[in-house]
């Protein structure tokens, strides 16, 4: 049995040694761009996941359910509610009633004397109070005597929409207490014609 003569390369086969130092290179800069691409990567999901955390502990998502606030949300838009304890009267917040989030205008805070007349006239403290977010006043469904004061701890809300808005003229709401408070609505975030801060 003959052996096959095994062929020995040749000198001019062997790369020169620049271009080995060269292709070294390349596949070290190749291997330091795969590691910094997953640094990167791995950053941004612990940067994404911690922002979301922040975002569901200090924000929450919420779609407009009825026309209550109308003409200021409309049905089925979708705000954010910032949760804080600074709440300003003409704030609009989110409060918890009946297992649901209510959104309302806070017209008076504790300790202010509250009045609406027969033709939806808002009073606080004795003065008139400038309403432009109306489009109509109203008394609407009232089951409360007025003048009253507002109990320490609470605050009186209103619908925008006064003729429909379940709020605090109604008894089984009443005035809000602060602990049922989520916070108040800072932010539009549909549709996209009507996106921007609210006030």
């Amino acid at each position: 049995m003959i052996k096959e003569k095994q062929e020995r390369p040749q000198l001019s086969d062997i790369p020169p040694i620049d271009a080995l130092k060269e292709e070294l290179m390349r596949e070290t800069v190749r291997r330091e761009f795969r590691r910094t691409l997953l640094n990167i990567t791995g950053g941004l999901i612990v940067i994404a996941a911690v922002t979301a955390l922040m975002v569901t502990r200090i924000f929450v998502l919420i779609q407009i359910n009825g026309e209550s606030m109308s003409p200021t949300m409309e049905d089925k838009e979708i705000v954010f509610i910032r949760q804080t304890e600074k709440i300003e009267k003409g704030d609009i917040v989110g409060f918890y009633y009946g297992g649901k989030i209510l959104l309302k205008r806070v017209i008076a805070g504790a300790g202010d004397d509250i009045e609406i007349d027969g033709d939806g006239n808002v009073s606080v403290n004795g003065e008139a109070i400038d309403e432009p977010y109306l489009k109509e006043k109203t008394l609407g469904k009232c089951e409360m005597d007025f003048p009253m004061q507002i109990p320490e701890g609470a605050v009186f809300v209103l619908g925008d929409n006064r003729g429909i808005s379940m709020d605090s003229r109604i008894r089984s709401i009443g005035c809000v207490e602060d602990e049922q408070i989520v916070g108040k609505v800072v932010f539009r975030m549909w549709p996209l014609a009507r996106v921007g801060i609210m006030h």
